[in-house]
């Protein structure tokens, strides 16, 4: 999928960036000539999802946290789960950039589905 839109940067590229936060997700899906290609709008969409659902996430994680530092050990071993969930979401936002990188629509369960569903639109 090596396309080169008219700002001379390939989808790929465009595609790998929309990963890094929300931002240059929304301002791919805004601004052309990014938003005319299904191949960045889909990775933009997918972007924008996994970074709702880290949010939310991490504020669920917040809130249990905060009733477990009253548990003592507990709250530790919640702690160290906390991590190994973020340095998941982490993973997979190198996954999906790389897959963007190398021109693939790498799918995420859940939330890719949607995102392919918008970006065809």
């Amino acid at each position: 999928m090596s396309e080169t839109n008219q700002s001379g940067i390939s989808d790929n590229v465009v595609g790998a960036i929309a990963y890094i936060t929300f931002v240059p997700a929304i301002v791919f899906l805004v601004l052309p000539p990014y938003n005319a290609s299904p191949y960045v709008r889909f990775h933009a969409w997918q972007s924008i999802f996994i970074n709702v659902a880290a949010v939310v996430v991490s504020i669920v994680l917040s809130i249990v946290l905060a009733f477990n530092v009253y548990l003592g050990s507990a709250a530790v071993v919640f702690l160290a789960l906390t991590w190994l969930i973020w340095i998941f979401w982490i993973l997979i936002w190198i996954l999906c950039a790389v897959n963007a990188l190398n021109g693939k629509r790498f799918k995420l369960p859940i939330i890719g589905a949607p995102a392919e569903k918008l970006a065809n639109k």
